[in-house]
């Protein structure tokens, strides 16, 4: 038996490699879902029905659904806007708490997250917010950098027909996704022009 750790995951793709390295590091994870920037109420439903899944037929690792506070959602971090690094420093200290304050009244003493595997975070805020967090609630953070793993758990996720958001969660972020989409079209379209100019 592992030494016990709350594992707070924003998707179940996300969570693939972090539970493998816990586990093969000797700890004992349980995963806690509260993520109420994912929107709307189906993405967020699909999302974690998919986690909720692969945890129960694949993962064989149990699921603590903790609050999704919506209210506290809209009034702490939607009002940052399209200003991402003040919106997800929020975002995830929102998360973050909950996720300390059901590691603590569950009995564990350490606790992560799956939000250091995508490299779309922002890593540094998200580690500093979770050190800071896990010390005012007694608990210790487990930080590790995931993120060279992420392709690795993108191809598995597609291995296990999983299903993928192409986008963080929020409606800011969903929108930030689609210009950078567009961006990227619009390049590629320009770069065929010019090559067939020449």
């Amino acid at each position: 038996m592992g030494t016990p750790l709350l594992l707070h995951a924003c998707c179940g793709p996300c969570s693939l490699e972090p539970l493998r390295i816990l586990r093969e590091e000797g700890y004992d994870p349980v995963i806690c879902w509260t993520n109420p920037n994912i929107q709307p109420l189906q993405e967020h439903d699909l999302r974690l029905r998919t986690l909720l899944s692969w945890a129960r037929d694949v993962a064989k690792v149990d699921v603590i659904v903790a609050a999704d506070d919506r209210d506290a959602w809209e009034a702490g971090v939607a009002p940052a806007g399209f200003d991402r690094v003040r919106r997800c420093r929020a975002c995830y200290a929102l998360r973050l708490a909950e996720s300390c304050r059901v590691a603590r009244e569950q009995g564990f003493s350490s606790i992560s997250t799956t939000l250091a595997v995508s490299p779309y975070q922002l890593f540094d805020d998200c580690a500093e917010l979770l050190e800071r967090l896990a010390a005012s609630h007694g608990l210790t953070a487990v930080v590790q950098d995931f993120r060279p793993y992420y392709a690795q758990a993108t191809k598995e996720a597609r291995e296990l027909g999983m299903y993928r958001q192409n986008y963080c969660g929020c409606r800011f972020s969903a929108a930030e996704a689609t210009m950078q989409r567009h961006e990227a079209r619009d390049a590629r379209k320009r770069a065929r022009r010019a090559q067939k100019e020449r």
